[in-house]
């Protein structure tokens, strides 16, 4: 399923601005837009002022030259022109002929304007706009070029006033040559303090999306996590809950969607508790709550708090709380400790067998010399138990060679119908199960994968599951072959036992756990291992069979392909896991 990234209003960590992480790679080219459309309109209004300027001069009643007018006029439509069509282009190494539109029309226009100007005004100050521009958009080449011609210009103007007038002039070269020194400055110093800027851009987008990265990865895990996160302020508002919290706190089957309110569910008032002593108190919180719902079983939780401030309290505190299932936890436990006790439990078995060994030869020897029905009946007593013991030791070394044989593990074909047929036979006759067993073949000549010694075992084993629950009724126990719509061959064993509870039903299949006193709990974890050893899959369901509720425990096998011969060897089977989730039909 493909995972989606949160946007930033419900990022897990805040925004961090209104960009896109796609739209990262333009950002350069958006600064220099927006920095482009900055110049044009200052472009734009300069025109417009040289426009207003001229018509107060008129209405003053003072002469407008029409080449004044007419200049005035082409720059405004010339400067509305490129503000409107022109698509500026991120500056290069090289000229580029967009400059000419820019740059080159204000230095043209403006030395225009000093050349057919008339009284005491002064235009210098306006070449300003296109060094600037020319520095601040531009390469150092075209700053620098910029800042050369308006200072050429300049110079050329006070010489050619000084051949169409008399007098002193001096004092006029002197002013083009000190406007062109500072044009010369500011066109270094606006170029340099835009590359800084630039460098300063291009590292905080750097380390922008650097950070978004990082939060998306932390986001990833943390939706991921098994374990339940709420983030809480302290209004008691859940800014953000991942899937897993969802799932412990999920009421009467509605999963809410942060933000939500905590309170606003009975059955949530311990964590609203709890996430108030937290803020109350600044100190982190851990305790096992219950979570009363009136339509369900409680929920207990194992609940840690940890409190999210800064540290010159300028932002608002939040509150970081941990949810784990505390039923997950002491499963973890059991299974752990069921490990340890299998592996305990194989190695006594080895050091019981021999002495079992002797006891039962013993008892043998022993009870060819007796006589007395009383003490033959303590023999028998003796033998039974010894047999039982002898049972739980082969049940529990069965599970060691399964797992240590599972590499070596050759499936072969073998007919189901046959094998069941002959199975059921010796399994009935030895438990005098005749008239409670009954059998329904309908899967033909189907060929399954599977060696035909563990296919016994695992038949047996279930029908003695099945005769430890089933009442003494004629046809209690029933095994069904068939082969489903599909073309999967499925055999299954249905008893007239008393429904399983839910929390047996979760561990049917887990070593050493059995709902029976005097039972080792192995029986079905063995079913299990061997349909896991040949591909096949195993599960548990309650069905009513003529009338009649029962349980029922499946296996689908994985059919032979055609053409392979039965009892020839197909390749050994991985151990990718084949058993159904407990429970599931």
């Amino acid at each position: 399923m493909k995972k989606t990234i949160p946007d930033a209003e419900s990022s897990w960590f805040g925004s961090l601005g209104t960009a896109p992480h796609h739209q990262d790679v333009e950002s350069g080219k958006e600064s220099f837009g927006r920095l482009w459309r900055a110049f044009m309109a200052a472009r734009v209004t300069i025109a417009s002022v040289l426009l207003v300027l001229q018509a107060t001069i008129y209405a003053l009643g003072q002469p407008v030259g029409r080449g004044m007018a007419a200049l005035c006029l082409v720059y405004f439509f010339a400067t509305v022109v490129v503000r409107i069509w022109a698509r500026p282009k991120t500056p290069g190494s090289t000229f580029d002929a967009q400059w000419i539109s820019t740059v080159g029309v204000d230095v043209l226009a403006f030395s225009a304007l000093n050349l057919l100007q008339s009284g005491a005004i002064n235009y210098t100050a306006l070449f300003a706009l296109p060094v600037l521009l020319a520095s601040v958009m531009g390469p150092i080449l075209l700053a620098l070029g910029t800042a050369a011609s308006v200072t050429l210009l300049l110079l050329a103007d006070a010489w050619w006033a000084s051949l169409n007038s008399q007098g002193d002039f001096t004092g006029r070269f002197l002013q083009a040559g000190l406007s062109g020194s500072g044009f010369f400055v500011v066109a270094l110093l606006a170029n340099q303090l835009a590359l800084r800027l630039s460098r300063e851009e291009r590292r905080a987008l750097s380390s922008q999306s650097a950070a978004r990265m990082q939060i998306q990865v932390n986001e990833l895990v943390i939706d991921t996590l098994a374990d339940g996160v709420l983030v809480v302020d302290t209004n008691g508002v859940v800014r953000a809950a991942n899937p897993a919290s969802m799932r412990l706190l999920a009421a009467e089957g509605i999963i809410r969607s942060a933000p939500f309110v905590l309170a606003s569910e009975v059955a949530w008032q311990p964590l609203t508790e709890l996430a108030h002593l937290t803020f109350e108190l600044r100190v982190q919180q851990q305790a096992e709550v219950s979570l009363e719902y009136p339509a369900r079983h409680a929920r207990r939780l194992q609940v840690r708090t940890r409190l999210a401030a800064s540290r010159d309290g300028s932002r608002e505190s939040l509150c970081v709380m941990f949810l784990e299932d505390l039923r997950e936890m002491e499963a973890r436990v059991r299974t752990e400790k069921m490990a340890a006790m299998g592996r305990m439990s194989a190695a006594v078995a080895h050091e019981i067998r021999n002495p079992l060994a002797a006891i039962t030869q013993a008892n043998a020897l022993l009870e060819e010399d007796l006589h007395d029905p009383a003490q033959r009946q303590l023999t028998g007593m003796v033998r039974q138990n010894a047999q039982r013991l002898a049972r739980i030791v082969d049940e529990i070394l069965n599970i060691a060679r399964v797992q240590e044989q599972a590499p070596q593990v050759q499936t072969r074909a073998v007919l189901l119908d046959e094998t069941a047929r002959q199975v059921c036979s010796d399994w009935a006759r030895q438990n005098a199960a005749e008239a409670q067993l009954r059998v329904q073949l309908r899967a033909g000549r189907a060929s399954v994968l599977f060696e035909a010694e563990h296919l016994r075992r695992l038949i047996v084993n279930l029908l003695d599951n099945a005769l430890r629950y089933a009442s003494r009724a004629a046809g209690a126990i029933e095994l069904t072959t068939e082969i489903s719509a599909s073309g999967q061959v499925r055999l299954s064993i249905w008893s007239d036992g008393q429904p399983l509870e839910k929390t047996v039903q979760s561990h049917l299949f887990e070593p050493f756990f059995s709902s029976e006193s005097r039972s080792s709990g192995l029986g079905l974890y063995i079913c299990r291992e061997l349909c896991e050893r040949h591909g096949a899959l195993i599960g548990y369901q309650r069905l009513a069979h003529q009338a009649i509720d029962g349980n029922t425990f499946f296996i689908t096998f994985r059919s032979a392909a055609v053409g392979v011969e039965l009892g020839a060897t197909v390749a050994p089977v991985d151990g990718t896991t084949a058993t159904l989730d407990r429970g599931q039909a």
